[in-house]
């Protein structure tokens, strides 16, 4: 059995193919995603993310309730002209947004930034913390 390829109608096919992969990467631009671990108690959440090579004043953090948003640019430090044979170190803008499930308190919020990890502590809101209730027997 011969399998006959119309090589016309697979250009077509590939230029439309590039057109759709061109308009997304303007409408997506690329991203970086950077891995976060979540702890919770009682009292706060424990956030750390893993970033890299990354200065302080290069990271953007936003709480607004209980959506917390990091953002910022991991920048290339390659030299230009350089022939590498490897270049794997990633490098652009991130943005990660966590929605929490209790309202957060933005106003006593820890970061500290120590060898490439980014760790928070956020303290919950008042109201959202767990309390006991006793019951009184009459």
């Amino acid at each position: 059995m011969t399998l006959y390829i119309n090589p016309t109608r697979r250009t077509v096919r590939r230029r439309t193919i590039n057109d759709i992969m061109r308009d997304y990467k303007e409408v997506y631009p690329r991203e970086l995603t950077i891995p976060i671990d979540v702890a919770v108690n009682d009292e706060s959440f424990t956030i750390k993310a893993l970033l890299p090579g990354i200065q302080p004043e290069d990271v953007n953090i936003q709480i607004e309730n209980d959506i917390l948003t990091i953002s910022g640019e991991i920048k290339p430090d390659r030299e230009e002209g350089e022939n590498y044979l490897l270049a794997e170190r990633p490098s652009g803008k991130f943005h990660r947004v966590l929605t929490l499930p209790t309202p957060l308190d933005s106003s006593n919020v820890e970061a500290e930034l120590k060898n490439g990890v980014l760790t928070l502590e956020i303290p919950k809101v008042e109201e959202a913390k767990p309390r006991t209730i006793k019951i009184n027997q009459k």
